[in-house]
């Protein structure tokens, strides 16, 4: 067997990673529902959707970066992004009502079991000295709340095509009542949460 075969054999048979979706339904709903005991299937938290997000503020006069924010968001989460514009004029950050403040995408359904895994399994094992997502990124209405400081820890970057760094905010949002139900959803699907000290 070649060397290059049994690379690929191994890493077949080794890192089996199980879908989110799939773990979700198989492992998360059980184990939620024995700790927090629900009665009815319907009232087990789930991800309802992720929104991932972008400020380009800053750089509303350069329109070249500005373009490669927007393209960049497109190829992670494979959706086209929305710009978001500002509701009101602020003049301390030189903000006018209208103006282009950032790049939003909402990922429903497959795409976004699908970013979920590539966040857990990719993004975040890429990531410079990562230790682990605080206690404190669970709000308390039980949503998720991460900070990428670059975008070139996903797999769809090149970092020798990258001319400007930026970092993303990501927000995982649950149906979850509070902080531990959250916490509890969040760690079983498999973010590495830190462990409560």
């Amino acid at each position: 067997m070649r060397k290059r075969d049994r690379l690929k054999f191994n890493i077949k048979n080794d890192m089996k990673i199980i879908n989110s979706k799939i773990k979700y339904k198989e492992k998360v709903v059980p184990e939620l529902r024995k700790e927090f005991g629900y009665k009815n299937i319907f009232a087990v938290p789930k991800v309802k959707k992720v929104v991932v997000n972008v400020g380009i503020g800053r750089f509303d006069k350069e329109k070249e970066r500005i373009r490669e924010i927007v393209e960049a968001i497109k190829v992670i989460t494979g959706q086209k992004p929305l710009m978001t514009r500002a509701r009101k004029s602020i003049s301390g950050f030189k903000v006018r009502e209208g103006a282009e403040v950032g790049v939003k995408v909402t990922l429903r359904g497959n795409r976004m079991w699908d970013f979920i895994d590539k966040l857990n399994n990719v993004a975040f094992p890429r990531t410079r000295d990562f230790q682990g997502i605080k206690i404190s990124a669970v709000s308390n209405e039980g949503d998720l709340n991460i900070g990428i400081k670059e975008q070139i820890v996903f797999p769809e970057i090149s970092a020798e095509e990258v001319n400007n760094i930026f970092s993303l905010q990501i927000n995982v949002v649950s149906t979850a009542k509070n902080k531990e139900e959250g916490e509890k959803l969040f760690r079983l699907l498999g973010f590495p949460l830190e462990s409560k000290k």
